[in-house]
């Protein structure tokens, strides 16, 4: 638990953590200290994370400053806080797990952190643009950017010549969305900048003579990924003619050489360390059997470090359809994190959809000490300790399955109760706490499952129930 502070006008305080967290630590007490006017000193410690330190250690490494009057620890070391109260002669304060807490010592609450931020564009790709009808593609390109594209890429086809391609650049313009193309054919690419498109990918050695006439950036790539030489001479021959430019040494899926991808942009940040960048990242999400969340996350924190402010991104693939929400999330994490140096860690839960950040389960014995004091036939509904609970009048019972367990129900006095609709509504509730117990997520009855910037709030007003149980039903405890 935090501990609350005292302090006097003579007060010097020592705050103790790792390497990780010093910057975040540093901002935090320099604005406490200057809100409640005390003398501070940051020791940091010889080891990473402040969640390792154990007590014997710290003994061992920290020597306070002889005026210092109080030592603020990390959260972690609560359980070892008689044996360092006795160590030191400084009051042992026990700080909060997260630094970003720092105010519970002065008994406020974490102050809500900034995420309206970010510095990563959002090109979201329309993929084979030419099969598709006018008003279908504008109204995805509009979808795209209500979440959260800044640009839309017309993904031409290199099989078909995109002929209406003016048009549908000219409406896209027209409604005020920014508009890439995405082609190697200079009459696309020289029709679709001519209509108002601001962005061409990609120019190489193939194309790059013409990017003269279109009057507008492009994207330099390498004529194959590994070929930095032939990116280096793109790269030369554009800023020799004026033409301005954003680089993309090409990001590679998994088997094709993700890992030395990721060195490239490393190493051609270094060689054009004020150059715009741009990363693909759906070569990754749509070519990895895996959730895209996580990884345009992860992603969107290379580019952040790597201070590359473009993404390209799409949504083909199911598991990958709302791609360009995530990266709207990511950027904003990504951008806090960098810019305060700390992980982006217990800033939003949008992005954790798949299990919940914590599950508060009700401590051993409660649920059967619930049952034993229930008075009417209402049905309470958990889910913990890897069992779907059903308490009622001098009823509980408990299973893993939930049609085993409606059976049981189904066997007992109290059934009698359960007509149709309150079969529905007591299936719909086991089906979502089966859920919750397959995925590691919170249960609770009445409340739609957290799936981060997916969930969709439920309405219990739609769910037929019978005036008898529309009368009785009351909220679980």
């Amino acid at each position: 638990m935090t501990s609350k502070l005292t302090l006097s006008s003579e007060s010097h305080v020592v705050f103790v953590t790792g390497k990780l967290a010093e910057q975040a630590v540093r901002q935090s007490v320099e604005r406490l200290s200057s809100e409640y006017g005390f003398r501070y000193t940051v020791e940091v410690l010889p080891i990473t994370v402040a969640a390792l330190i154990t007590p014997k250690w710290l003994m061992r490494k920290l020597k306070p400053p002889k005026e210092a009057s109080h030592l603020v620890l990390p959260g972690f070391l609560e359980v070892g806080r008689e044996v360092l109260s006795d160590h030191f002669t400084q009051e042992v304060v026990i700080g909060p797990k997260d630094c970003r807490d720092m105010e519970e010592l002065f008994g406020k609450s974490r102050r809500p952190i900034d995420l309206s931020r970010y510095d990563i564009e959002i090109i979201a790709e329309i993929n084979h643009a030419p099969r598709f009808e006018l008003e279908e593609l504008i109204r995805l390109a509009q979808r795209l950017q209500r979440d959260g594209a800044d640009r839309i890429d017309i993904g031409c086809d290199p099989a078909t010549r995109f002929e209406a391609i003016a048009e549908c650049v000219q409406e896209l313009v027209f409604l005020g969305i920014e508009v890439s193309v995405d082609t190697f054919d200079p009459w696309e690419a020289a029709t679709a900048t001519a209509a108002g498109a601001s962005l061409v990918l990609s120019v190489n050695s193939s194309n790059r003579e013409r990017a003269i006439e279109w009057g507008t950036e492009v994207v330099a790539i390498p004529d194959t990924p590994t070929d930095l030489k032939s990116l280096d001479q793109t790269v030369e021959f554009l800023s020799r003619n004026g033409v301005p430019f954003r680089i993309d040494p090409i990001l590679e899926p998994i088997g094709a050489g993700l890992a030395p991808s990721l060195v490239r942009y490393a190493s051609v940040r270094e060689r054009y360390p004020d150059a715009e960048m741009m990363m693909g990242i759906g070569n990754l999400t749509e070519l990895t059997d895996v959730d895209s969340a996580g990884v345009n996350m992860l992603l969107i924190g290379i580019c952040q470090e790597l201070e590359i402010r473009s993404v390209l991104t799409t949504e083909v693939i199911n598991w990958a359809r709302s791609s360009v929400r995530e990266c709207d999330r990511a950027r904003r994490l990504a951008y806090s994190a960098v810019s305060r140096s700390v992980p982006p860690k217990n800033m939003s839960g949008d992005l954790v959809m798949l299990r919940d950040r914590k599950l508060k389960p009700h401590a051993s014995g409660t649920l059967e000490a619930l049952a034993g004091s229930i008075k009417d036939n209402n049905y309470r509904l958990f889910a913990q300790e890897d069992e779907i609970h059903v308490l009622s009048r001098a009823l509980h019972l408990a299973s893993r399955d939930p049609f085993e367990l409606f059976d049981r129900l189904l066997q007992e006095p109290i059934s009698d109760n359960i007509d149709r609709g309150h079969a529905f509504y007591l299936g719909y509730e086991m089906a979502k706490a089966s859920i919750a117990l397959a995925l590691g997520k919170q249960y609770e009855q009445d409340q739609a499952l957290d799936w981060g910037m997916l969930t969709q709030e439920e309405d219990l007003h739609r769910i037929a129930r019978t005036s008898r149980h529309r009368d009785q039903k009351e909220s679980p405890p």
